[in-house]
């Protein structure tokens, strides 16, 4: 069985390929190809850039309104789940969460450098085989506040146009 392939297209910066591993982590795999499907991502932003760690997104518009998706059980060793030893190494793809273990649902992150700090604390489920330079272009541009609850928020909205699968 093959590993299905996504390719996250990023308005001015370009296109990131990654494999997801449906063995690691089933459950997020299967969600995550959904919301492609259904175009959820199609115009929400990475809100949040932090360089020499990750970039996160999949939650929100430009206009900083968010999207909301279902939550999913979190599949990472600290909430029981033994299949997902994926590492939070470059290019790594995981999903974002609130202290609450199974309240991932469509916000993700790719990591920029490497964090063994993440490993077994959220559910990694893919990495990017191409499009490095795309991740580190996003990774340096310009952030600041957003009110005052949010940072790291990029100066310009850095646009996801779509995630399509390519493959499954």
């Amino acid at each position: 069985m093959n590993n299905p392939v996504i390719k996250i297209n990023v308005r001015n910066f370009g296109t990131m390929t990654a494999e997801l591993y449906p063995e690691s982590a089933p459950l997020t795999v299967a969600n995550f190809v959904k919301l492609c499907e259904a175009e959820h991502f199609n115009g929400l932003i990475f809100h949040r850039v932090i360089k020499g760690f990750m970039i996160q997104g999949g939650g929100y518009t430009e206009d900083m309104e968010e999207r909301e998706a279902a939550s999913i059980k979190g599949e990472f060793r600290a909430n029981g789940c033994t299949t997902n030893s994926i590492k939070h190494t470059r290019g790594v793809l995981s999903m974002a969460r609130t202290s609450i273990p199974d309240s991932a649902s469509s916000q993700f992150f790719v990591m920029h450098k490497d964090a063994p700090h993440l490993d077994g604390q959220y559910a990694a489920f893919g990495k990017l085989t191409d499009g490095f330079d795309v991740l580190d272009a996003i990774a340096s541009v310009a952030t600041g506040n957003y009110g005052w609850y949010m940072q790291d928020v990029p100066a310009e909205p850095v646009v996801i146009e779509n995630i399509e699968v390519v493959s499954k």
